[in-house]
């Protein structure tokens, strides 16, 4: 959530309700309303809110469909819901939390009680929040992981398969680097990785760019909507920034740590097969190897390769 409000939807037919706790709630998230069901699922899946507080006795749908439908969704079926109902029997109670909510409020309530309530859950979402984000990112360099990488690869095979345009992929593996290790220690290694890793952020300037540690001592970088010359280009940027790191390896024929770069542009078709897509970089990049390292080898697929 940063470190903007969080977003509280409040969902109650009767408008006095509804004023009752946005005056008690103001101070605590960004506030929004909605007075039927049908509008609340409209609301929650186009703000996708931190927090709903539902009722359940309203005339067109009441809350316990309303939760079952958010809880079908995958857009909304992580967002915690808190019944505030006058259905004071345990049977109903009973039944809003088997269907999913998070916490059974009865009316009148007392302010103390709802803000507090609140607050807790608020706190928990803002942790799980957080455990997701660091589920994604690399702790010993804090760029994203390989699953991360799948996740973003996913998206952008698929939108650039929509917009007919190109993807470029570059796996990138730090040169001799077991060697290094062997000569300087690991921590020297894992100083030289976190200083690789932000140096090869550091020559990505487009929002899309995207960077990841695919695992050791390999990196990879996604450059959609980028032709086979602009990407060669960028990664020949990249990997003169890691010489000029001027990181003393006595052990590589260069003298300081170096990357090989290996890579393909590809305009995907709903028919093109993506792990050949990526056999072909890693075979560039073995190429760039056999080539004597600290070097880019580049290769645009056609629709066969692919």
């Amino acid at each position: 959530m940063n470190n903007e409000k969080p977003k509280i939807l409040l969902v109650d037919d009767e408008k006095a309700n509804l004023k009752v706790l946005s005056d008690l709630l103001k101070d605590e998230a960004q506030l929004y309303v909605a007075k039927s069901g049908f509008q609340a699922l409209e609301k929650a899946n186009k703000l996708l809110p931190d927090l709903i507080l539902l009722d359940v006795v309203m005339p067109d749908m009441d809350g316990f469909e309303v939760i079952k439908q958010l809880k079908s969704t995958s857009a909304t079926q992580m967002i915690p819901v808190i019944f505030v109902t006058g259905l004071t029997d345990l049977v109903f109670e009973e039944k809003g939390l088997g269907l999913g909510a998070c916490d059974y409020i009865l009316k009148p309530y007392h302010s103390v009680i709802v803000k507090a309530r609140v607050k807790l859950h608020l706190q928990l979402v803002r942790q799980r929040k957080l455990l997701e984000k660091l589920a994604l990112i690399d702790p010993l360099t804090t760029i994203a992981n390989r699953r991360k990488y799948e996740e973003v690869l996913d998206l952008e095979w698929r939108s650039t398969v929509r917009a007919g345009s190109c993807l470029s992929i570059a796996m990138i593996d730090v040169d001799n680097f077991k060697q290094f290790n062997d000569r300087f220690g690991h921590p020297a290694g894992d100083e030289v990785l976190e200083r690789i890793a932000k140096t090869l952020a550091q020559q990505l300037n487009r929002a899309k760019d995207f960077i990841a540690r695919y695992g050791g001592e390999e990196f990879i970088i996604l450059l959609p909507d980028t032709d086979s010359e602009g990407a060669k280009m960028i990664m020949n940027h990249c990997r003169v920034a890691i010489e000029n790191m001027a990181v003393s390896h006595t052990e590589s024929l260069h003298r300081v740590v170096t990357v090989s770069v290996g890579g393909v542009t590809v305009a995907p078709t709903k028919a093109t097969n993506r792990a050949e897509v990526l056999l072909q970089a890693d075979k560039m990049l073995y190429e760039a190897k056999q080539k004597g390292r600290n070097t880019v080898v580049w290769k645009q697929l056609d629709a066969k390769e692919g």
